[in-house]
């Protein structure tokens, strides 16, 4: 609406005023007005007054890149199953959108405070972080003690990455895909590189974030999530 109110009133300055008087002015209110109208339509000033991952209309949204909330929100998670290593705003977000969730969560005062919130379809587990060992053989017990073994959708953004990261690859279905949040940094790049997948990178802000980051979408067979036949949505409409 913004930007429809802008091109009218900028429809009427060029009637009345010259090229070199109306096309500045339009410049300096679209670098004045674009990010006061990214941060409110994102919820990104939501986000950082809350000090939590929130759309514009205050519910719940993944702490990962704008691109890549974008590009997940108009996607079917219908039947799909979802690991989950570190919960949050997410594990509410999946919840929503995915038949099953499994969460593990490192810290204890988060896992408490998420245990009371979260849906039916979210199994969410506590299992600390071993920094001496950096053993994963809690985690992996647990997904074998599971009665799903093999996840639509695997996201790393918790406990120990780089480790869960391969971990990932072994339950991970066919046409799947693993989501790496904060992919520029945790030794993702080293894990990933010389497995036979792909890669696709959403650079961009996060909720509440002043710094751009990365989250990144690999996938090793045909992901569901990149078929031909998904509409393009027109996102100024949503």
């Amino acid at each position: 609406m913004t930007q429809i109110w802008l091109q009218r009133g900028f429809t009427h300055f060029k009637r009345l005023l010259p090229r070199s008087v109306w096309q500045p002015l339009r410049s300096i209110a679209t670098g004045l007005v674009t990010p006061i109208r990214f941060s409110t339509q994102s919820g990104h000033w939501k986000s950082s007054i809350s000090m939590c991952a929130r759309s514009a209309s205050g519910a719940p949204i993944p702490w990962y890149t704008y691109p890549a909330i974008d590009f997940l929100s108009p996607r079917s998670f219908e039947g799909k199953k979802v690991l989950e290593f570190g919960g949050g705003q997410s594990t509410f977000w999946w919840s929503a959108r995915a038949s099953s969730v499994l969460t593990v969560e490192e810290d204890s005062d988060w896992y408490a405070s998420l245990a009371s919130k979260i849906g039916q379809n979210v199994s969410l587990h506590h299992i600390p972080v071993d920094h001496a060992t950096r053993s994963i053989a809690p985690i992996r017990s647990l997904i074998e003690s599971n009665s799903t073994k093999i996840f639509d959708i695997i996201i790393v953004d918790g406990h120990l990455r780089r480790e869960l990261t391969a971990l990932a690859f072994d339950y991970l279905s066919p046409d799947g895909a693993i989501i790496l949040d904060n992919a520029e940094g945790y030794g993702f790049y080293d894990e990933v590189r010389n497995r036979d997948c792909r890669r696709i990178d959403f650079f961009g802000f996060a909720p509440g974030g002043s710094l751009r980051t990365c989250t990144s979408l690999v996938f090793v067979g045909d992901c569901f999530m990149l078929r031909p036949e998904i509409p393009i949505p027109d996102i100024e409409s949503h």
